[in-house]
């Protein structure tokens, strides 16, 4: 007993220093941000006591025509591109690369790179391949017939937002790519050649096997590709150059602009308490539904 009481008294010890600065820098930040969100301040001067009437602006009466919903419906659509894309793209890779191909370390190596590199040098190289005048992707249409096709990728209303959608799904695409892969790995290789030689394809092979026994590590990437596309923020400002534009606007870029180009700190904040809200809720949302599924799945 003493034991186990003197392991406890070490571990809390040792979580202390992580809570108190989770504090610090997560907590304390988000009370700050739900108290400015209540006031009518310019971030400098005397701030005038509103209560929740900046959060009534943002969903009936918004101040810059309904900009922030805009926004906020653009994040919902890079999440569904950010699953749909990113996620399939993943785990196929993953799976060709645990098969056990030639230069498997080389490619997993490859996939993963892009993880490793700044976004904002990611964002600067898709700027120029997405140039209207002198960008690769034109040009590349150009040379294959198809000059009909190009485009001016990051300024058309059409086109901006998946645009901006393409190098997030090459840098993350890597990550999650990894994350299956050693799932996969981890497979006895015994339940494959069960299913060989009971006459399975590899089709059936990866709906019978592979998919269900990496089901928690897909929920994984699920809720990071979501919960990451609805906090999106560097990559639209560095490929727009800091703009406020309703075709790419996230609310992560609007509140920046919001606080320190209009110089509305309360509304700004009223911004980000919702992102904060938007994430939570989602994210629980995701794990009743999963929950719910589980259950369905083993009656």
């Amino acid at each position: 007993m003493q034991q186990v009481f003197g392991d406890k008294k070490a571990i809390a010890v040792f979580v202390l220093p992580a809570l108190i600065l989770f504090l610090l820098v997560g907590f304390v930040p988000i009370v700050q941000s739900v108290y400015y969100s209540m006031l009518d301040w310019n971030g400098i001067g005397q701030g005038k006591f509103v209560g929740l009437a900046l959060y009534k602006d943002l969903f009936i009466t918004d101040t810059y025509d309904m900009q922030f919903l805009h926004s906020v419906w653009n994040t919902l659509y890079l999440a569904i591109l950010s699953v749909g894309l990113q996620i399939p793209f993943a785990f196929i890779l993953a799976l060709i690369l645990a098969r056990g191909i030639k230069g498997e370390k080389f490619y997993r190596t490859l996939f993963f790179i892009p993880v490793t590199i700044s976004s904002a040098v990611i964002g600067l190289m898709f700027v120029s391949i997405l140039n209207p005048n002198y960008g690769v992707l034109n040009a590349i249409l150009a040379q294959i017939g198809l000059e009909g096709w190009k485009n001016d990728w990051l300024t058309n209303e059409k086109t901006a937002l998946s645009s901006i959608m393409l190098p997030a799904v090459w840098q993350w695409v890597g990550y999650y790519m990894l994350l299956m892969y050693a799932a996969i790995k981890g497979i006895s290789e015994e339940m494959f050649d069960a299913a060989k030689i009971d006459g399975a394809s590899k089709w059936r092979s990866t709906i019978s096997i592979v998919i269900p026994l990496i089901t928690p590590i897909l929920k994984v990437c699920i809720v990071f590709a979501i919960i990451g596309s609805l906090k999106f923020f560097d990559l639209t400002f560095i490929m727009t150059n800091g703009t406020s534009a309703p075709a790419t606007d996230v609310p992560s870029t609007l509140m920046y602009t919001t606080i320190f180009k209009r110089n509305m700190y309360g509304y700004g904040s009223a911004m980000a308490v919702f992102m904060v809200v938007e994430c939570l809720v989602i994210y629980m949302g995701l794990q009743w539904l999963f929950r719910v599924r589980g259950e369905g799945t083993n009656k």
